[in-house]
């Protein structure tokens, strides 16, 4: 996205009065507003009679804690709010509502993703970095529910974000081609946790596992299904594809990828290209 160039050249060249900062701000109210709460959460100020029961942090951590045993769906600021033992109103002096509060707890989850060290080759870098973000999708799953392509613009996010593009640099992509290749591992992440790992919170939270979903409908594949319609599916199912674990393997997956991508690395970095 092109910012306008008087803000980029402020923000880069750090001049700027408090005068141009407040009355030229970018953004909106409520954006600037969860930005703040990422980035500068105001400290709690000293006041006169009893400490305050709670702290951000503690309702950021309350909405995880919902979100985890219950799914995003379940989140709502009373149940934060009854979680911690306060009363509904008391949270707003915290956060101005559930979805900056979503975006919060984002940001919290993320600063668990353990980053590759610098110092490693850029292969290792990636396969940690793809390892590191399937961890977090399976310990909150209620992640694979927000829209991933308006993730926060959180310290600990953009930790994550950093780590892949300089492994991605030290792989030879740079500018598109870097945004491009993080991009397919991401969504190659993704999509496959979705999949599998949403599968099995589904199947933890209505207790009908995969298999049980599958045989309730076992009618259709001689009532309805059409070989003729479908040869290649009826190849590979005849083959055992569609039993062989090793067809869902997050192993095998990663390591396509990762064998990809180094392919593409290879070819990126050969004479005119």
């Amino acid at each position: 996205m092109t910012e306008p160039t008087t803000q980029r050249d402020r923000r880069i060249d750090g001049r700027g009065s408090a005068e141009d900062r407040s009355d030229d701000q970018p953004g909106t109210p409520e954006g600037r507003r969860v930005v703040e709460l990422l980035w500068a959460p105001a400290p709690q100020s000293p006041v006169r009679g009893p400490k305050p029961r709670i702290s951000l942090p503690d309702v950021i951590a309350a909405g995880v804690a919902i979100a985890d045993t219950e799914g995003m769906a379940a989140l709502s600021m009373r149940k934060v709010a009854n979680h911690l033992g306060v009363g509904v109103m008391s949270l707003y002096t915290y956060v101005p509502g559930r979805s900056e509060l979503v975006e919060l707890m984002i940001d919290r989850v993320y600063g668990e993703h353990a980053l590759p060290s610098p110092e490693l080759p850029w292969q290792q870098r990636v396969e940690q970095w793809a390892r590191e973000t399937w961890r977090i999708y399976d310990a909150h799953p209620w992640l694979l529910d927000y829209n991933m392509a308006r993730l926060p613009v959180g310290p600990h996010v953009l930790d994550v974000s950093e780590a892949l593009y300089a492994a991605l640099l030290a792989a030879g992509f740079s500018g598109a081609e870097n945004v491009a290749i993080s991009n397919l591992i991401q969504w190659q992440l993704l999509g496959a946790a979705r999949s599998m790992i949403s599968d099995a919170d589904e199947a933890r939270h209505t207790g009908v596992s995969a298999e049980a979903y599958w045989d309730s409908r076992a009618s259709f594949w001689e009532s309805y299904f059409d070989w003729n319609r479908y040869p290649t599916m009826a190849a590979i199912w005849e083959a055992g594809g569609f039993d062989d674990p090793a067809g869902w393997d997050f192993e095998r997956m990663l390591d396509r990828l990762l064998t990809g991508i180094e392919q593409s690395s290879a070819v990126s970095r050969e004479p005119g290209t």
